[in-house]
């Protein structure tokens, strides 16, 4: 799906503009370069690879003779090119009709029209063909449907490099994966116009960049390290629209931090349309980011890798994790001093001052209870509306006005941050979030990209800017993200558990692939906080919902470093709150991992868990949700058995234990908040 805005065409009808395009195509470079310039670009189109046949012809020979010896039971063909590589390659060693019976005699999978086309030339006709857009996904799709391959050899001739992500998908379908790779993608004979094109590339002098393939970036990265200018082509990348046909040369960019804007699929003149469309708006959104975010910012080291927190003071003298309790609120007191909210109850209670009244907002406060809200889901997918800032600002503000809270909270959720960290999300109707590629073994780990940018979040931190602008002045704003060990989960998982046995096994079995695992979450959820912060967020709360299910130990030797390393990498600028959900026995060890404030569930008492965290800290919380279902009555008595609990204790944040239930009647919430405010005033 493409994450381009399209925008409208100039007056003379062609998108680009004058934008300068560069494509690496190689067979149809003549074409690719008059799409360009019929959409108005400045085509700069350089063959970047060749097939070049393997040098060692005996596996192709051996792979034939099992072939016609009967012991590969399926076949799947990839490319035309390797078809045609392998018969002219094997044919005087088996017998060429004695290999296309062979072919005939079992089932065979072509991916596309290519291999049809070349099979069709062989006298031969594919048992089944994955439909468009002819990806690994489509030819898995198909064996799901029509081809069991469970405890069958597959041959699976292959494209010029191998595709891990098929064959772990064959693998886990039962199948014993035979490969057949009989060619590789070679650089071309002439390479100055690929070096060309990585010179504008380094030098800023590309709007946009289009890949067909996955192998084509692999040989400009090759040119660009030979020229010694392989960081400014990283960096000419970030700066250009990125334009990839289908899933894998997304995945490749990914791998290799690059940005993917504009995920085409289908026809080579589709993309360059889809290119067309949207290059422009994002050119803008890529702007407006990096002025927001400061240009180049201070770092930190998290896990032993550099991490941008986004401010521009020391930050190596004002990590949190090395402040002093007074001096750490004089730092918040002076980050928002003159701001209109800066004396709100609500920052005044996160650094434990006297407030007129106890602040209160609620977790999940926009959201299905609420009509409003209901109305706009109903024409948007849930990670469509993730997606829209405005609508988000909208959804956000409505609640706050209706609620009467002391502060809002950014509509989003925890899981967008995994998508351009590699991981294959969707929310799936009645099945909530789903992982179709989790991590299960320690090798998966490194499919899991570590986010060195935030631009393909940036819905995320537009939303944070718009929220702020459209929310009273006086209003503080909370950014939020998932904590390592709760995105950890969901990645191992693949959705939603009950006993988390995919996650506590790879913990336990391999602690140096759960350490990398751990830290590259930690790294990016700083990255992806100190952005909002940075967008306008007066504090950020670090969700881990799901580490309740560990006891202390655990607690203490998988989760604490990781989730410290986070926090202590924040912009010490903004408050943090820590919500560690679940189990009570965690509280002291989640406020030794970091946080002014710490949030607490409804599984425990407020007065003695705060009193077991020490006077260090604010409290936040932690009304049981199950309670907005009660008579107003019984809401009022409990709220006010929870306030005099803590008697007025300098600090408390008033929220519920957990989310608002989506069956919560929305007069029952803003009557808690102003029972709130009207009880502690």
């Amino acid at each position: 799906m493409s994450e381009a805005v399209v925008t409208s065409e100039d007056s003379s009808g062609k998108a680009f503009a004058g934008l300068r395009v560069l494509s690496l195509e190689s067979r149809r470079a003549a074409e690719m370069a008059r799409l360009i310039e019929k959409h108005g670009g400045e085509a700069h189109v350089s063959p970047s690879m060749r097939e070049e046949l393997v040098d060692d012809d005996r596996p192709a020979i051996e792979f034939a003779h099992r072939l016609v010896g009967g012991e590969i039971d399926a076949v799947i063909l990839l490319t035309g090119v390797g078809v045609k590589m392998f018969i002219d390659q094997v044919e005087r060693h088996v017998g060429r009709q004695r290999l296309l019976d062979s072919l005939s005699d079992i089932p065979t999978l072509a991916r596309g029209p290519k291999p049809v086309a070349v099979m069709r030339e062989l006298g031969l006709k594919p048992t089944l063909r994955a439909p468009a857009p002819n990806t690994w996904r489509e030819v898995l799709a198909t064996i799901d449907t029509q081809l069991p391959v469970a405890n069958q050899t597959i041959g699976l001739q292959e494209y010029g490099e191998t595709n891990p992500s098929l064959i772990a998908g064959l693998e886990a379908r039962g199948a014993r994966v035979d490969r057949l790779q009989v060619y590789r993608w070679a650089l071309p004979d002439d390479t100055a116009p690929l070096e060309a094109n990585a010179r504008r590339l380094a030098e800023g002098e590309a709007d946009v960049v289009m890949l067909t393939s996955a192998n084509q970036l692999n040989n400009l990265m090759v040119v660009a390290e030979r020229l010694g200018i392989e960081n400014a082509v990283r960096e000419g990348f970030r700066n250009a629209v990125v334009v990839s046909i289908g899933p894998t040369t997304s995945e490749r960019l990914r791998a290799m931090e690059l940005p993917v804007d504009i995920e085409s699929s289908g026809a080579m003149g589709k993309m360059v349309a889809d290119a067309a469309a949207g290059s422009h708006a994002i050119l803008e959104r890529k702007k407006g980011l990096r002025q927001l975010l400061g240009g180049e910012p201070a770092t930190l080291v998290v896990g032993g890798k550099r991490v941008p927190p986004l401010f521009q003071e020391n930050s190596t003298d004002h990590s949190r994790g090395r402040l002093a309790d007074d001096t750490r609120l004089q730092v918040l007191r002076d980050a928002v001093a003159g701001q209109p909210w800066a004396d709100s109850d609500f920052l005044r209670a996160c650094r434990r001052e006297p407030v007129s009244r106890t602040p209160v907002w609620l977790m999940r406060q926009a959201g299905r209870y609420m009509p409003e809200y209901r109305a706009v889901r109903a024409q948007h997918s849930f990670l469509d509306l993730c997606k829209n800032p405005a609508l988000c600002s909208e959804v956000m503000c409505t609640a706050v006005d209706y609620l009467g809270v002391d502060a809002a909270i950014i509509f989003s959720d925890l899981l967008p941050i995994l998508e351009p960290m590699g991981l294959e999300l969707e929310f799936a109707p009645g099945d909530g979030p789903v992982i179709h590629n989790p991590v299960r073994e320690a090798e998966d780990v490194e499919r899991v990209i570590d986010l060195t940018s935030v631009d393909a979040l940036w819905f995320v931190v537009e939303t944070v800017r718009k929220t702020r602008a459209d929310l009273p002045s006086h209003l503080p704003l909370i950014g939020f993200a998932g904590a390592p060990f709760t995105l950890a989960s969901y990645v191992i998982e693949g959705g939603g558990s009950r006993n988390y046995l995919h996650t506590r096994t790879l913990m336990q079995r391999d602690e140096g692939a759960w350490r990398e695992l751990m830290q590259r979450f930690a790294r990016s959820a700083a990255l992806y906080l100190n952005a909002q912060i940075a967008a306008g967020a007066q504090a950020v709360q670090v969700f881990d919902s799901w580490v309740g299910c560990l006891g202390p130990g655990d607690y203490r030797r998988y989760v604490l470093p990781y989730t410290q390393e986070l926090i202590n990498a924040l912009d010490p600028s903004a408050v943090v709150i820590h919500f560690a959900a679940g189990n009570p026995e965690l509280l002291p060890l989640a406020s030794e991992a970091g946080g002014d404030v710490i949030g607490v569930d409804w599984r425990t008492d407020l007065a003695p868990a705060w009193d077991r965290l020490g006077p260090n800290v604010a409290v936040q919380g932690n009304l049981d949700p199950m309670t907005l279902l009660a008579p107003q009555a019984t809401i009022e008595q409990r709220a006010g058995d929870l306030l005099k609990s803590v008697a007025n204790r300098p600090g408390h944040v008033f929220n519920l234990g957990h989310g608002i239930v989506p069956q919560t009647p929305p007069e029952n919430a803003r009557a808690l908040v102003d029972f709130v405010h009207e009880w502690s005033s």
